[in-house]
């Protein structure tokens, strides 16, 4: 059996001084997460984030929709 790794990226729009996070995105469909990391710290901890809960989370940033008040 193969394990699919992930391929890990960060925005291109990440030249922020180092406050970035990478994604690995290619285990979405496979899997049903999305693995997140530090990218300062590519060898430290994963948050598998169910792919559902991400894509919540990036509407709810688009759309700004979180039930408080800005």
């Amino acid at each position: 059996m193969t394990t699919e790794a992930p391929r890990w990226y960060k925005s291109s729009y990440s030249n922020n001084g180092g406050q970035c996070i990478e994604v690995a995105g290619n285990l979405a469909a496979t899997h049903g997460v999305v693995p997140i990391r530090d990218s300062k710290n590519p060898t430290g901890p994963v948050l598998n984030l169910p792919a559902t809960a991400l894509t919540a989370f990036i509407t709810g940033v688009k759309t700004e929709d979180f039930g408080g008040t800005p």
